[in-house]
Order: structure tokens, then C-alpha cells, then sequence
């Protein structure tokens, strides 16, 4: 009767086993029910004592344990990682439309496309050209580009359901550049219309192997670099490493910047390929005021 006993108090327990936390502790409890009940030498009483104690101790361990849905952002500041949208919002953007944003659709697309326009005219695409040896052609130029509008992509889908909407708008102003490049070029509709589709292809690929390479380490990261926008042609691993450290930190002075200014206004100011002070990427310039506060 006291093996049975034992055996019912054994399989009530099994689930203390699970908790990693007093594994051990149970362990050595269990084995000492054992043990004594061998000898004889303690009641059966005793041992449910025990193993009551045991699992309050275990309830109020993990009552010191939560859940939380946030996460920390690039101000070390908690935000919710999803938006609370109504039940009719669900049911339109389900349809395929776009539900009420925080901000204006107008306004919106116009900082779209002034983020899309940042990504075009304010990066040095000469000095690429030169120090990666990157030929001097329209596709050259395309996967420059879309290097930094990925890194706004990564940017403006941390700003919720209006970011999202924001991303599409960016690319979809990127296609309509290239389209409208490639006439003023005067490059042939039929030979302009293959080229947009294997633009698409290689973009929607880059990031994929891009996301994974910001979330990876500098191995995976440069191996994307290789692939997508050295088109596995680069023999040099210091033009790699010179990419790598231009991808990090821009990716960093980007998460500084407010979510909101960007939403509204879409202003991007990139930092050089090369920097001439390194220790200026680590934290950005605070303005210096005189004693006036001026």
C-alpha cells in the first residue's frame, strides 16, 4: 500500500519535473521518497508535506514570470509590436483595401515619394561606381538604389500599419523611376518590359537575402552583398567589408530618427560610404548651445 502510495504521488508530480527551475530540487525529493520509504522509517504523510511545499514554491516561482507583447525599439522605449485595429479595419484591409491610417494618405505618399527621392539624389553613386568597380550602367545604378531603399523598407515597417503603407508607395515609385529611365534612355519597350521583370525577381529576392543578412551576422550580410548587389563578381574582400560597415551603419542612423518626421516628411540624409571620423557612426552629434541656450 505504500508503493502505491508512492506511485500516485509520483504521477501527480510529473508535471513539477517539466519546470526547469526546481527540476533538480524535485529530483532529489522524489529520490528520498524512495529512499525512506525503503527503510520505513518516515510516514507517508510526511512525504505529501513535502511535495506540497515543493509545488508552492514552484507556483510562486513562476508568478515571478510574465508575457509581454512589446518590444524595445531604437530609443530603448517600449512600444506595442502590433496596432490595435477595429474589427472593420480588419474586414476592409482583408478585401484588399487600406483601412483609416494615423496619418493622411496624401501626406503619406508625398513623404513617400520624398523618401524614394532621398534614396536617388542624395547617394554618390560616382563614388560607388569607383571604389566597389561597379560598371557604370542602368543596372548598375538600380542596385544601389535599391540598397537603400531596402534599408527604408526596414526603417518605416517598424512604424506600424501606416510604415507598411508607406513601404509600398516606395516601391512603387521605384518602378515607376526605372520604367521611365529606361525610355529616356531609349531602350526598346519589348527589351525595357524583360528587364523590369527580372528587376523584379532580383529585388523581391535581394531582400529576402538582405533581411536575413541584417538579422545574421557580417558573414551572412556580405555573402547578400555578394550576390545581389556585386552580382558575384567581386574578387576584393575589403570592397565587401567597406559595404558591410556602410549597410550597419546606416541601418543605426536610421533607428535614430523619429518615426513620426519620417511619416510626414520622408527627409533621409545618408551618411558617406567612407567616413572620415569612425567613432562619429557610434553616436550622433548632440547640438552644442552657449550660455544664452542659443
Amino acid at each position: 500500500s505504500c508503493q502505491t502510495g508512492v506511485t500516485q504521488w509520483i504521477a501527480a508530480c510529473s508535471g513539477l519535473l517539466q519546470t526547469t527551475m526546481v527540476q533538480g530540487q524535485c529530483r532529489r525529493m522524489l529520490y528520498g521518497i524512495f529512499q525512506r520509504r525503503k527503510t520505513g522509517r518516515f510516514p507517508l504523510s510526511t512525504e505529501r508535506v513535502g511535495l506540497s511545499q515543493a509545488s508552492g514554491a514552484i507556483t510562486q516561482q513562476n508568478r515571478s514570470f510574465y508575457n509581454t507583447n512589446k518590444h524595445f525599439s531604437a530609443k530603448d522605449s517600449l512600444q506595442p509590436s502590433e496596432e490595435k485595429v477595429g474589427a472593420f479595419t480588419r474586414i476592409i484591409e482583408a478585401m484588399g483595401f487600406t483601412g483609416p491610417l494615423k496619418y493622411s494618405k496624401w501626406k503619406i505618399k508625398v513623404a513617400a515619394l520624398r523618401m524614394y527621392t532621398c534614396c536617388v539624389e542624395k547617394t554618390d553613386y560616382e563614388e560607388f561606381f569607383n571604389r566597389c568597380h561597379m560598371p557604370d550602367t542602368l543596372n548598375s545604378w538600380f542596385l544601389v538604389a535599391q540598397l537603400h531603399v531596402w534599408m527604408c523598407l526596414v526603417r518605416m515597417k517598424q512604424e506600424g500599419r501606416s510604415g507598411k503603407y508607406m513601404c509600398r508607395y516606395i516601391v512603387h515609385c521605384m518602378w515607376e523611376d526605372v520604367e521611365q529611365r529606361g525610355k529616356v534612355m531609349g531602350i526598346n519597350s519589348t527589351a525595357l518590359k524583360e528587364d523590369l521583370r527580372s528587376m523584379v525577381e532580383n529585388f523581391y529576392a535581394a531582400l529576402f537575402g538582405y533581411d536575413e543578412g541584417i538579422l545574421c551576422d557580417d558573414h551572412v550580410l556580405a555573402a547578400a552583398l555578394w550576390r545581389n548587389l556585386f552580382n558575384r563578381n567581386c574578387e576584393d574582400p575589403r570592397h565587401l567589408e567597406l559595404l558591410v560597415e556602410y549597410v550597419r551603419k546606416q541601418v543605426q542612423h536610421l533607428d535614430a530618427l523619429s518615426g513620426e518626421e519620417l511619416l510626414l516628411t520622408g527627409e533621409v540624409n545618408w551618411r558617406p560610404l567612407v567616413e572620415s571620423d569612425a567613432r562619429s557612426i557610434l553616436k550622433p552629434l548632440s547640438p552644442v548651445y552657449n550660455d544664452e541656450g542659443l
